[in-house]
Order: structure tokens, then C-alpha cells, then sequence
């Protein structure tokens, strides 16, 4: 790798951590770097998977303190999500590469449909009857399923979880925020234990865009906890809407 290949990855590496801890789908950043300096689809994927897991570590604990009060929600949320993330990995790891890109632009405009949508719902719902602290038993599978796709390619992972937490939990966006960092870090770490063991990454990506990611997550969490909700909500629609573009022009 040459010196500038090394700045561009290390570059999109503090862009994905920073994106990532505001709103998600940081890995539209790297993936696409990766690709085009020569690497091939699926070592990209399990480089960039594992590169990008301290920046999700250090998003949470940049949010540590939204986070305060919401242990059950984090053991129950997050088992979910552990065992989402192991499935997703095996798919990544077993299935041929470019299953997924044929549903994967449209999961993301769902997505983003239910974050522009979500204080209706949320008004629909309480009308219906009072809002439940636990978010109702299928926040849990939401959290599995959402587990699941950040562990076969992450991209746009924490679109999707905040939409879920948004519609089915009675919450402060900013802790949702936190609360999304965290499991989406869960799934990360998770993901990139199983890529280590039975995958071939590259090292020297693995450690650009770790070393980006990291400071890229910590800086963007202390920029995102000053957004209002509307602005965070306006970043999280740009965001998901640029990622399914980009996935979408990818397959023409």
C-alpha cells in the first residue's frame, strides 16, 4: 500500500467513525474506497467490518452518559443483537458475496421512511394506548434482524436500529442515539471476532481505518450530542438516502 492509498483509507476512516456515531452507514464511506483502490468486494467487507468496531466502542462511550438508566433495555437490546450480529456474520462468511444487493437499497428507503414518519407513529400509537418502557415484545426481534444485516454488511446499520428504537420506544432521540451506539457496536465487535477467525482481512486497512474510526467516532459524538432532534432526524434521512443511492447506482 502506498502512502497516499494510506491517507484516503485512513481519511474515510475518522469520515465513517464520525458519521457513524451521529447517525450510521459510515461503512458507505470505506467500502467504496476500498473497492476502488483494488481490493476485492468481500475482503473489503470483512476489513472494513473489523476496522470500523473501536470506532463503534469509542461512539458509546463518547455517549456514556445518555446511556444512564437504560441497563435493561442494553442487556435485553443487546443479547439480541449479539446473537443477530453471529448470524449475519456466518451468512457473510458462507453465502456468495452480493446476496444481499438486490433488497439492501430498499431496506435502507424503508428505513429512512420510518425515521421521517416516526413522530406520527409514535402519536398514532400512544393514542392507541400508553407507551411501553420496554418498547413491546417485538423491539427484541427488530434488534435481532437489525443485528443480523450489520453483521453480513453494516452499512446503514444504525439507520435502521434508530428507526426501530424511534418508533417503538417513548425516548430522547439523543439517548437513542447512545443507545444505538452501543448496540451497534455490539454488533460490530461481535462480527469482527467471527471475521478474524475464519476470514482472510488486511491488516494494514484493519488498522487505518481503526485508528480512523476511533477518532472519528469520539469527535462526531461530541458534535451530534449538541444536534436537535430535527436536525439529527435531518442528518439521519440524508444519510440513509445517499447510502441507498449509492448501493443502487452500484448494481447498474
Amino acid at each position: 500500500m502506498e502512502l497516499w492509498q494510506a491517507a484516503v483509507v485512513l481519511l474515510a476512516g475518522i469520515a465513517a467513525g464520525g458519521i457513524n456515531s451521529i447517525a450510521g452507514s459510515g461503512t458507505l464511506f470505506t467500502f467504496p474506497v476500498l473497492l476502488a483502490l483494488g481490493y476485492p468486494p468481500i475482503t473489503a467487507t470483512i476489513s472494513n467490518s473489523i476496522g470500523l468496531a473501536p470506532g463503534s466502542v469509542s461512539s458509546a462511550i463518547a455517549y456514556r452518559r445518555e446511556l444512564v438508566g437504560q441497563r435493561s433495555r442494553i442487556l435485553r437490546l443487546g443479547t439480541m443483537s449479539l446473537l443477530g450480529a453471529i448470524t449475519g456474520a456466518l451468512l457473510l462468511i458462507y453465502l456468495p458475496a452480493g446476496v444481499f444487493e438486490s433488497v439492501v437499497p430498499f431496506m435502507i428507503g424503508a428505513a429512512c421512511l420510518l425515521i421521517v414518519l416516526q413522530p406520527r407513529i409514535t402519536r398514532w400509537a400512544r393514542s392507541r394506548k400508553p407507551a411501553r418502557e420496554d418498547g413491546g415484545p417485538l423491539l427484541p426481534v427488530g434488534a435481532y434482524l437489525t443485528g443480523t444485516y450489520g453483521g453480513y454488511f453494516a452499512a446503514a446499520q444504525g439507520i435502521i436500529l434508530m428507526s426501530v428504537l424511534g418508533t417503538a420506544l417513548d425516548e430522547d432521540l439523543q439517548r437513542l442515539n447512545a443507545l444505538k451506539n452501543l448496540l451497534a457496536g455490539i454488533v460490530n465487535a461481535t462480527a469482527a471476532v467471527f471475521y478474524v477467525v475464519l476470514a482472510s482481512p488486511s491488516w494494514p486497512v484493519v488498522g487505518l481505518i481503526a485508528v480512523g474510526s476511533i477518532v472519528g467516532g469520539y469527535l462526531g459524538a461530541r458534535f451530534g450530542r449538541r444536534l436537535s432532534a430535527a436536525a439529527l432526524r435531518v442528518v439521519l434521512v440524508v444519510v440513509g438516502l445517499s447510502a441507498a443511492i449509492q448501493l443502487l447506482m452500484g448494481r447498474v
